[in-house]
């Protein structure tokens, strides 16, 4: 004879010898138990439930079970996940436990409002040099996009998406290594590497395993994974090839799309509400009737001051919600560098990026009706937002302004900024950078493959802290910072494994 359990997202089913088994869960398929046995760490951690301590009548037992029914011996139950999501740069709403940046800050920028000094400014500061106080192994397909989140269920997990491989990688915490998802029937293919990636969280699920609006070359489909039986699926939200990647502003989601025959393509800007509703696709007004819109080669957006914005060698792209997108080709000669950063903000909370007009370097207004004002500086400034750099040294005014010089020993070093945090404790531009030591050539150079003898990973604020330190690094900018379960972790493309650090007081 069977009973029946029910918890608050689950029905178990209890079958002879004290047996349990998932029966029906919210937003679960039926869970092909033989297959899940030996990872039952993982899957006990995911749906809540309690594995046994000093007994066997069971190997997993309900939520909400503290002592096993049959000889009242105490269960082992995971703890309870208090850490928030991670996205890495994202223009999506987070939600207050998520650390939202604040509006004053251009959002898509790799940036971050989580507390992370407190913890990395208690190590020991410069001149002592620290090492990785932890590593997992790197994904197997190595050049991915990282999300950490409950993503609907009961404790944070990673994910890796190879969005040039259409693979969906996801971290086992207890097993210790990563497991491929596999596609269910129907799914789309995630390949997107025509423009540079990025994607719209799901913040609050309403189902478990809601993951994000993810970005195709064959439309915007939202992510569903079931780590439970290894798989992953999609749902369209629009079928239409993409030329960039999606962004958010306001109460409004929006992506270029291409459409027309091959030799009359038209690039268009599509928009909706998060979920979807409410559709609209948008003519873009050209600044120059003679200038083709790019169908790839974009960076990922930002949104700033209710506009939303995509870059790309040739010009800028603006759209504010109510209004016409606007395609502005740069003026001649100018170009941009932006391999070098990305829209850094001045004192007056205006945007700037940085370029080069064939003589020399200056700083071009964001986000204007015309061509923007333009500032004339000496050389180039790798950062963004306010974190930025003239070499070894740091520019804390305008991002124009002469930088403090603390130490001239750094002239002979690039300092490239990965992650900036914001926040209001925050006196002056504080996050995380590689110092390029010993470097005495171009920053163009030094960013496109040259082998770099001596990397330091280092944090700057108000105590400068050397994290690590890497031998022969190339492209410096493939570094991928991301925060999961409490600690901040560092990827790179050709490490064979992800470094981390301690952060007791973000967990």
């Amino acid at each position: 004879m069977a009973y029946r359990w029910v918890t608050a997202n689950s029905v178990w089913l209890e079958e002879e010898h004290n047996r349990f088994e998932l029966e029906a869960g919210r937003d679960l398929p039926r869970i092909d138990w033989p297959a899940a046995r030996h990872r039952l760490p993982d899957v006990a951690q995911l749906l809540g439930a309690a594995l046994p301590a000093g007994c066997a009548h069971a190997p997993i037992y309900p939520e909400g079970f503290a002592y096993c029914p049959e000889c009242g011996a105490p269960l082992r139950t995971g703890p309870a996940s208090h850490l928030p999501s991670w996205w890495g740069a994202t223009t999506a709403n987070l939600g207050p436990e998520d650390h939202p940046l604040p509006r004053h800050v251009p959002h898509g920028l790799p940036q971050t409002a989580q507390p992370l000094a407190a913890a990395l400014e208690t190590r020991p500061p410069e001149p002592a040099r620290g090492q990785a106080e932890l590593k997992i192994p790197a994904p197997p397909n190595a050049v991915c996009v990282f999300a950490a989140a409950t993503f609907g269920y009961a404790a944070q997990r990673l994910l890796a998406l190879a969005y040039t491989r259409n693979v969906l990688q996801y971290w086992d915490p207890e097993a210790q290594h990563w497991d491929v998802l596999a596609p269910e029937e129907g799914t789309a293919d995630l390949r997107f590497d025509g423009s540079q990636y990025a994607w719209l969280p799901i913040v609050q699920p309403a189902r478990r395993g809601e993951v994000a609006l993810v970005p195709s070359e064959q439309g915007l489909y939202r992510l569903v994974i079931d780590p439970i039986g290894a798989t992953f699926r999609t749902e369209p939200v629009l079928e239409v090839p993409l030329v960039a990647s999606p962004g958010a502003v306001g109460r409004r989601i929006a992506c270029l799309v291409v459409s027309g025959a091959h030799y009359a393509r038209t690039v268009r800007l599509w928009t909706a509400g998060p979920d979807g509703a409410d559709p609209e696709a948008l003519d873009i007004l050209a600044g120059d009737g003679d200038a083709a819109i790019p169908t790839a080669g974009w960076a990922r957006p930002y949104s700033y001051d209710n506009q939303l914005c995509w870059l790309h060698e040739e010009g800028q792209l603006l759209w504010r919600p109510g209004s016409a997108p606007r395609w502005q080709p740069w003026p001649f000669p100018w170009q941009p560098r932006l391999q070098c950063g990305g829209p850094t903000r001045s004192r007056d909370g205006r945007l700037w990026l940085l370029g080069h007009d064939g003589a020399a370097y200056s700083l071009r207004e964001l986000g204007t009706e015309g061509p923007g004002q333009v500032e004339p500086i000496d050389s180039v400034r790798l950062g963004f937002g306010t974190l930025l750099f003239r070499r070894g040294h740091q520019v804390k005014d305008d991002p124009w302004a002469a930088p403090d010089v603390e130490d001239q020993n750094r002239e002979d070093a690039y300092v490239l900024p990965l992650l900036e945090t914001v926040g209001a404790a925050r006196s002056q531009p504080s996050g995380l950078v590689l110092r390029i030591e010993g470097f005495t050539g171009r920053a163009e150079a030094a960013l496109s493959g040259e082998v770099l003898p001596r990397t330091v990973i280092e944090w700057v604020g108000q105590r400068n802290v050397m994290l690590d330190d890497v031998a022969r690094l190339k492209n410096p900018a493939d570094c991928v910072p991301f925060v999961y379960d409490g600690k901040l972790w560092l990827h790179h493309p050709s490490w064979n494994a992800i470094r981390g650090w301690h952060l007791e007081s973000v967990a």
